[in-house]
């Protein structure tokens, strides 16, 4: 008897749950959690190509020991963030690393198309490849993620479905900013079958030459 009881209480707390949407929030917050884990994975993939394509840099362009300098550096600060995707000041500080490093990325491009032998390295090229098709990657997981937390957002904030996510502790997400966003569709192109442009040096105006100055007329 007791059993029934027990089975019966189970039975009215699950069909309680899942009309207050306690079932929805966990699938909703597991595919926040599959779309945060799918931007991770491609922003890693970004930072394992800089070693390579730095060295592939300097092998031809070592004297630009500044920008190969800041874009090791920006590599270096990205795999120092332990980051936590619901905290907000930690997920703001990721963002302005991975940032900084996309930063350092086009500056080094940039500099590169003084350097034809560069541009015509295989190994350069199959970087270059590689690291074009992981930014295509990085904003469609990025839009995802975005996506994906906004639908979370939405959903525990939704009557009745607030109450459960209040009892059960589910608090908004943080999501990427809209700075952060223009700041990655801002990121200069780089046109590796162009050939580099040269510096255009500013024309001077010729000064007009001045007339002599006539002696002042003696008075005598």
């Amino acid at each position: 008897m007791v059993r029934l009881v027990q089975a019966f209480v189970l039975l009215v707390m699950v069909a309680t749950l899942s009309g207050c949407g306690y079932n929805t929030i966990q699938e909703k917050d597991e595919a926040a959690n599959a779309a945060w884990s799918e931007v991770l994975n491609n922003y890693k993939r970004r930072a394992d190509l800089v070693p390579n394509l730095v060295a592939t840099v300097k092998g031809y362009a070592s004297h630009e020991q500044q920008v190969l300098t800041q874009v090791t550096e920006a590599r270096s600060r990205v795999g120092s963030i332990n980051v936590n995707a619901n905290d907000p000041a930690s997920l703001a500080q990721f963002q302005q690393a991975q940032g900084e490093l996309q930063s350092a990325i086009s500056r080094l491009l940039v500099v590169s198309e003084n350097y034809p032998q560069l541009k015509a390295d295989q190994n350069f090229l199959q970087l270059q490849a590689q690291l074009e098709g992981t930014e295509n990657r990085i904003t469609v997981a990025r839009q995802r993620f975005i996506r994906a937390v906004q639908d979370y957002n939405t959903t525990i904030r939704r009557f009745p479905v607030n109450l459960t996510a209040m009892m059960f502790g589910h608090k908004t997400r943080p999501n990427f900013t809209v700075e952060n966003e223009a700041q990655i569709q801002e990121a200069p192109n780089v046109d590796f079958g162009a050939p580099a442009q040269p510096q255009q040096q500013t024309p001077q105006t010729p000064q007009t030459p001045q007339p002599p100055q006539q002696p002042a007329p003696s008075n005598g």
